[in-house]
This record gives structure tokens, sequence and C-alpha cells, in this order.
């Protein structure tokens, strides 16, 4: 049980970064689940707070630009035909900074892992392991 306590508390004293953009009702629904769920978390939101080039690469590493980018999204739409053909790791990098919300949602940074979209599930498996 102490094990179990210890490491929730370092899991906590990391800093755990969501982003998204606020009025995404997914990114509504993963907050809502952190807060219940009493995670205490930063919100960065796409648009306001804007992306950093390098992170933006690095999770284009760790996760695919292919499961990065959401291409259902209406952005994705109205790229032109050439662009979503082609898309690869540079193009994929140079669009979503231009385009934030290309970006599937939300993008969940635990401090040592990355996990984008929202299931309640997904989320009490991520929480758990760092729990057990």
């Amino acid at each position: 049980m102490l094990r179990a306590l210890c490491t929730l508390e370092a899991l906590t004293t990391l800093l755990i970064t969501l982003y998204g953009i606020k009025n995404c009702d997914t990114v509504k629904k993963a907050r809502k689940w952190l807060e219940a769920h009493g995670i205490e978390y930063q919100f960065h939101d796409f648009r306001s707070d804007g992306l950093d080039r390098d992170i933006v690469r690095g999770w284009i590493t760790e996760l695919g630009w292919q499961n990065l980018v959401n291409r259902r999204s209406t952005s994705w739409k109205a790229l032109d035909a050439s662009s979503r053909e082609t898309m690869d790791e540079d193009s994929a990098l140079v669009a979503i900074l231009s385009q934030p919300t290309l970006i599937k949602r939300p993008l969940l940074d635990t401090g040592h892992e990355r996990h984008n979209g929202f299931s309640t599930a997904e989320y009490q498996k991520i929480f758990n392991r760092h729990t057990l």
C-alpha cells in the first residue's frame, strides 16, 4: 500500500499536461475525468498557448504522424488532396504547426509518455498502471 501511495505521489509531482482546445467536447470529457479522479494537471490550449516545434516533433516521433493527426477532422478535410495524399512526418509537422486543430484531441502528457484521444477505460488503464 505504501509503495502504491509513493508511486501515486511521484506521478502527481510530475507535471501532467493535457493539450487540446477548451471548447472541444472530448477535451471537456478528459478534463472532467481528471478532475473527478483528483489528478492535478496543467491545461495547454493549442489556440491560445500555441505549440512548440520541438515538442510537436517529439509527438510525431513517439506516436507517429498517422496517430497524431485526426484524419476525420474538418481541418484534415480542408487540406488539399495533394497534401493529404503525400503527408509524411515533415509535412505533418508543418501542417500541425500552422493548423493545430489537426491533432487528435486531447493529447495527454504524463511526463514520461504521451497518449492522444480519450476514453474512460484508457485513462483508467493509464493511471492505474502508474499507481500499482
